[in-house]
């Protein structure tokens, strides 16, 4: 994982990257049960890739379901991996599954 997504331990941290970043933020929702790991890892590559793309106009946020329950529930993610598109906190868009770098990048060209 890149050095440019963050990864917050705790709904608190999570909300202080949300209030921070002064750019749309990429909230990529991850879980630690066996059958969402090999796809959350295999999306971390993608996520890695699209954070250094889209510097300066992006944040992308690593956020582990169990880590950060309220924003879990809060912008409605049932499974992992799972996307939200923030802007000024509001999510714009919902996205779930693998996705390739190139379907990432259209979900956020679209709304961004």
């Amino acid at each position: 994982m890149t050095k440019r997504v963050h990864q917050p331990r705790e709904d608190a941290e999570f909300d202080f990257i949300l209030g921070m970043s002064g750019v749309p933020v990429l909230a990529y929702f991850t879980g630690t049960w066996p059958k969402a790991i090999e796809p959350c890892r295999a999306m971390d590559l993608v996520v890695g890739g699209i954070a250094d793309d889209y510097r300066g106009r992006l944040t992308a946020v690593r956020t582990d379901i169990t880590r950060c329950p309220a924003a879990t529930e809060r912008y409605g993610i049932t499974g992992a991996p799972s996307y939200v598109l923030l802007k000024e906190g509001k999510a714009v868009a919902h996205g779930t599954g693998l996705m390739t770098i190139a379907e990432v990048r259209d979900f956020l060209d679209g709304h961004l």
